[in-house]
């Protein structure tokens, strides 16, 4: 097959599985061609299967703001035409879904029909596609999709039901490379980390406001007072400067590391020892299925789809939004007791060998089939 594949480029979940499926499927001979301003962060090694296509947005004084969705569905169509592509997979309803309508409408004009999947991944749905500037454009290009998905059970439910939505929704859950997270913790580095000994706790993301990062630092000022301890602070966004001051507010800051956006994060979790995971809403949850995948426990809010991956009590605990003294108390149970911790790690592991690439990428290979037939 050759595919299309549409996304932002950067460290978020959307753009992360989109890479990384992309690389999968290219791996097992299909042509991949992405679509999109910048190279994705995590398309770096060559792969001859590989096409990277820059969307280039020319910017006239007319223009207060730069069309880039005009320039992406033209893109679409050139890299559509030029390389024969089979399939179109956007990731994001906005703007890729809409973009993608436009491209097929110009190509239908040139007796061309390309089939357009679009995969809902979260914010999408249950933050930009709610406002209402944009809640028209998005539920009118999800039903001109050829095929919809979504990265859980749970954002499936929300786009039901904050959407018209007028075709099946197949739910292809976030998936993860077990063999990429399955590393053996280096004890050199641990120790730059820890060097007396301490455990290490550990938070990714982007440092949105509904990460809530300030809620992971006050759990873990709670935890060093009882607990020796180093705290990862892994990515960046607008809250890092709110996180850093609060830490030094708690008296904290030097047991925290901030240690910016990291590609190789298998080798940072390979240390670790719980994962922190505080967000009002996660769709899915992929930084906590890695990190689960690394054999690192979950401690969390029981917010959108992590139900789904992070089992209270088995691969971690779950609390409600905001209840720091709960959660703070889940992690001091698994930093106290080793055996538990080690039987966390083992189930924290077998749960995410549930959602491995090998698992899941055959449930696209077998939607993308559906239409190309």
């Amino acid at each position: 097959m050759r595919i299309g594949i549409v996304c932002y480029p950067t460290f978020g979940g959307s753009g992360v599985l989109a890479t990384e499926l992309g690389k999968a499927l290219a791996n097992k001979g299909h042509q991949v061609h992405f679509i999109t301003y910048q190279q994705p962060v995590r398309l770096s090694e060559f792969n001859a299967n590989i096409f990277y296509h820059e969307v280039r947005v020319p910017t006239y004084p007319l223009f207060d703001y730069p069309p880039y969705e005009t320039a992406l569905s033209s893109t679409m169509v050139d890299v559509i035409v030029n390389n024969q592509i089979d399939l179109l997979h956007v990731h994001y309803a906005i703007p890729h879904a809409s973009a993608a309508y436009m491209a097929k409408k110009i190509l239908e004009k040139q007796g061309l029909n390309i089939p357009v999947i679009t995969t809902l991944h979260g914010t999408d749905i249950t933050l930009v596609g709610r406002d209402k500037t944009f809640a028209p454009v998005v539920t009118f290009s999800i039903n001109e999709s050829d095929a919809i998905t979504a990265v859980s059970d749970n954002l499936r439910d929300e786009t039901y039901r904050h959407f018209k939505i007028e075709k099946e929704i197949q739910v292809i859950h976030n998936f993860v490379d077990i063999t990429r997270f399955s590393k053996r913790p280096i004890d050199a580095f641990r120790r730059v980390i820890a060097p007396h000994g301490e455990k290490i706790l550990i938070h990714a993301s982007n440092f949105r406001k509904l990460k809530r990062v300030g809620d992971v630092v006050q759990i873990f000022a709670e935890v060093v007072k009882k607990v020796p301890a180093k705290l990862l602070f892994v990515g960046d966004g607008p809250e890092r400067p709110a996180a850093e001051r609060l830490s030094r507010e708690l008296g904290i800051f030097e047991d925290i590391r901030f240690v910016g956006k990291q590609e190789q994060i298998e080798e940072i979790l390979a240390i670790s020892d719980v994962f922190l995971l505080t967000s009002d809403y996660e769709s899915f949850g992929l930084a906590a299925l890695e990190a689960m995948a690394a054999g690192v426990p979950v401690v969390s809010t029981n917010a959108g789809g992590l139900p789904e991956i992070n089992i209270h009590d088995v691969t971690g605990f779950m609390s409600n939004v905001g209840d720091v003294a709960d959660m703070t108390k889940n992690t001091l149970t698994l930093l106290g007791d080793e055996a538990k911790l080690k039987a966390f790690r083992e189930n924290a592991f077998v749960q995410a060998k549930k959602f491995d690439i090998h698992n899941i990428v055959p449930q696209y290979e077998q939607l993308y089939n559906r239409f190309l037939r």
